[in-house]
């Protein structure tokens, strides 16, 4: 059975599509959402049986872990180590476009983590995904909404006629333009841009002095 298409303000989320997008989260299921950067999908970061689904979902190398947004910096210092130096940077760039490489707390399930034991995390400039991630009172894993050969969905339908029948609910909002956000290494407290994308940081590859 396709996934149903909830219409949904991405800036002024009506709170009735949160909570049933909450609801699913919950349930171990997989949502469609618009974001700052992509149509995401994504599922609660604390049920390992959801990411697996999303892993399969996404054809993915489980060396390769996904990243996870988060609705605020206070829940950022639950999931990764996060210096001064990095809080200092995290709150000029957030909300926003950017991936943050940390180190992970032992609260993050292993198979979201690297082998040196850091993630991705993500507080994008996207009011319904921070409304839905604070309602579950957990991050949300997240990954780009593409097809079989790896190209973008930047429409909900189009979500729902490639991927309907793998996920359980598909928030629409409208058209999304799909730019990966800019990932930011803030190890050893140094600026460093892993991967160039939306994000623009002035100033990067410089360390605390």
């Amino acid at each position: 059975m396709a996934a149903p298409i909830i219409a949904v303000d991405p800036i002024h989320p009506q709170p009735r599509h949160v909570e049933k997008a909450v609801q699913e989260l919950e349930d171990g299921g997989l949502i469609a959402y618009p974001t700052d950067t992509y149509y995401g999908i994504g599922c609660d970061l604390l049920n390992k049986k959801a990411i697996d689904r999303l892993f399969a979902l996404k054809d993915r190398d489980r060396r390769k872990p996904l990243s996870f947004l988060c609705p605020d910096l206070a829940d950022v210092a639950k999931y990764a180590h996060v210096s001064n130096f990095a809080y200092r940077t995290m709150r000029q760039l957030t909300p926003g476009p950017f991936t943050f490489v940390l180190e992970a707390t032992r609260i993050v399930p292993e198979m979201m983590q690297t082998k040196q034991k850091q993630v991705g995390i993500r507080v994008p400039q996207a009011p319904l995904m921070l409304a839905i991630a604070k309602r579950l009172g957990r991050p949300v894993v997240t990954t780009s909404a593409t097809n079989k050969d790896g190209e973008a969905l930047i429409d909900a339908k189009d979500i729902k006629d490639k991927l309907g029948n793998r996920i359980d609910l598909i928030l629409d909002g409208g058209v999304q333009r799909s730019e990966p956000s800019t990932v930011v290494s803030l190890l050893g407290d140094r600026i460093e841009v892993v991967r160039q994308g939306k994000g623009i940081i002035v100033g990067a590859d410089e360390a605390e002095a």
